[in-house]
């Protein structure tokens, strides 16, 4: 696929981390929440949670329901999970204590989790990411978008993107249609596909140079919603005046980079999303500044 005028591919040089400062503490890397998960879907909460916290997050609170609570504490060393709960204004407390907000791995389709997401989209000032059924539960509500008064990043694939926008498939034009929706609701929209796009409000587009087909598996794009929540909560990523959508750009490469990896270790057919989380840590280190070798 050929790059088209306006458009900045992220590559492996462009993408350069700031080593973290000796006196830095938590607080500094970000406190995500992430309210995910449903009955038979266990393992997105955990993939998201986790994608976090390989990308650095200081501190990463999962919200699931009462029903799976159990499992997910048992699965958590990291995280802090807790069940969620029934009142929606306490899960408003939950989130306005939070630097980035995550909604929708695995949390079904149910009345009550597209009251959630609404809730949230309505009342959450910080960066919202919504993914997966986050994103499903805006279908027909678009317009709340708009009134956001914080920024939002919606992660769709292009079935995700069709329901949402309107657009038929197969999209005709996956830049354009892009760049409209983001205009149209004053968000940072990541197309994922091959050579995933990250769109923003302002018309800056970023095409990713990382990724292949053995990522196509169920919990991949769980992992990439909790490394942009990660990215966009930590301090010393915002401190040089990036846009936020060159930081999401950057979480789509460093996920398909990690991606890379895995493939290169176990093959396209055999990896699992597992791998590619645990291949992370490795391309962060290597995208590191000064960093220490051996």
């Amino acid at each position: 696929m050929k790059e088209q005028a306006g458009e900045l591919l992220v590559k492996e040089e462009q993408v350069m981390l700031p080593r973290r400062r000796r006196e830095s503490h938590k607080g500094n890397y970000g406190k995500i929440l992430i309210v995910a998960g449903s009955v038979g879907y266990t393992g997105a909460p955990i993939f998201a949670a986790e994608g976090a916290l390989r990308s650095g997050a200081g501190l990463v609170y999962l919200g699931v329901p009462q029903e799976i609570y159990p499992i997910i504490a048992a699965k958590c060393s990291s995280a802090m999970p807790f069940p969620l709960p029934e009142q929606e204004v306490e899960l408003e407390k939950w989130a306005k204590d939070c630097d980035v907000v995550l909604v929708g791995p695995g949390l079904g389709r149910s009345p009550q989790a597209k009251r959630r997401v609404l809730q949230l989209v309505q009342t959450v000032s910080c960066p919202l990411v919504l993914d997966a059924d986050g994103l499903n539960a805006l279908e027909g509500d678009v317009e709340w978008l708009c009134k956001r008064k914080g920024i939002t990043i919606l992660t769709p694939h292009d079935g995700e993107f069709s329901r949402l926008s309107g657009y038929s498939l197969p999209l005709e034009d996956r830049v354009g249609q892009a760049k409209d929706f983001s205009r149209r609701t004053d968000s940072i929209l990541v197309l994922k596909g091959h050579r995933t796009i990250t769109v923003d409000p302002q018309g800056r587009i970023w095409r990713n140079t990382t990724g292949n087909p053995g990522m196509a598996k169920g919990g991949s794009g769980d992992i990439l919603a909790g490394i942009i929540a990660a990215f966009l909560g930590q301090k010393q990523l915002l401190e040089d005046g990036k846009p936020l959508s060159q930081l999401v750009a950057w979480a789509v490469y460093v996920h398909g980079a990690a991606g890379d990896q895995a493939a290169r270790q176990w093959g396209e057919y055999g990896m699992l999303p597992d791998d590619t989380l645990q291949a992370v840590a490795t391309v962060l280190r290597d995208q590191t500044e000064g960093r220490i070798m051996g």
